[in-house]
């Protein structure tokens, strides 16, 4: 199956910004569920339901949500398929912000674990798991952490356009030609910031922000210290789900474009992962980041229709 990308888009820049921007995806109307944190949080869950057995938990992207273009896409073409769908929102992502100083991060593995455990109670006998980029890199590194144990939840897992390596991918998305995409994310962090400081005085210091201008330096100041890293490389370390690959037991499929502006050389590590015997790594030329756009009657991404038939076990064709 492979990805051969519109005519007009002809650079990395278009196929990710694109799709973004002006993807419409209609018909999709998500029954919210709001869950209790065991730390006094709460977590809200959309979900797409007809009684059906199967299921697929849905993770985004960095400062995304479950009304993106990309998971409503991705939650139609499983729903449409015969699945029920459970796209989740990471703390503070879902347009109220959450009640801890806690915000979400790339290795938050306890809140998807939650997730998890809340929908296997449901009685569903197969439950596939797909994140993009930042969720991606949550996915993996949820399935690596649980080793084998996790045939007795999940069945499959797929995930599109990883940084899997993030220190490298930080440095990679703060580079002058990324710079539309990275001042968009610090300038959505620094206004959760300031809202979470305003609902929780004392607590959460914001004389910082004007000093921060990359990532990493969020990550320094904010993302490391409030989840318990000593700061963002140790937090880039512990979290990049590379390091959990080799021990991914169940089927998983990662999708990482050679043309991702947002990845580094890191997040294609085609010898680590050869003979691996759960993993299929596929590097399509083209697709850019969290892209793959496909025009077509069904109204259908390429990555819809690949990641529909990973989870259907069909070869690609």
């Amino acid at each position: 199956m492979n990805y051969e990308p519109p005519l007009a888009y002809f650079s990395s820049h278009i196929e990710t910004i694109f799709p973004a921007l002006f993807r419409k995806v209609k018909d999709i109307k998500y029954q919210r569920e709001r869950i209790d944190t065991p730390d006094d949080d709460f977590l809200d869950l959309d979900w797409l339901r007809k009684d059906s057995k199967k299921l697929v938990i849905i993770s985004h992207g960095l400062e995304g949500n479950s009304t993106r273009p990309y998971i409503k896409g991705m939650a139609r073409a499983f729903f449409r398929y015969g699945y029920d769908v459970l796209a989740w929102n990471f703390r503070g992502c879902s347009d109220e912000i959450n009640k801890q100083l806690r915000f979400y991060h790339s290795g938050a593995t306890d809140d998807l674990n939650l997730v998890v455990d809340h929908a296997s109670q449901k009685g569903y006998k197969d439950i596939c798991l797909i994140g993009f980029s930042l969720g991606g890199n949550l996915t993996l590194k949820y399935v690596g952490e649980q080793g084998p144990e996790i045939k007795n939840t999940i069945s499959k897992a797929v995930a599109f356009s990883v940084p899997l390596d993030l220190y490298s991918s930080c440095i990679k998305i703060s580079e002058s030609s990324n710079f539309i995409y990275s001042r968009r994310f610090l300038n959505n962090l620094k206004a959760k910031v300031l809202l979470k400081a305003q609902t929780m005085p004392g607590k959460l210091g914001t004389g910082a922000l004007s000093k921060i201008k990359t990532i990493q330096d969020f990550d320094d100041h904010y993302t490391a210290p409030l989840h318990g890293f000593k700061n963002a490389l140790d937090y880039y370390n512990a979290c990049s789900s590379i390091n959990f690959l080799k021990n991914i037991s169940i089927p998983t499929l990662i999708v990482n474009a050679k043309n991702d502006p947002f990845l580094s050389q890191q997040c294609y590590p085609h010898e680590m992962l050869k003979g691996h015997p759960c993993i299929t790594f596929e590097a399509p030329e083209r697709g850019g980041h969290v892209g793959f756009t496909e025009f077509n009657k069904e109204g259908l991404y390429w990555s819809e229709k690949r990641a529909l038939s990973f989870a259907e076990g069909k070869l690609p064709g």
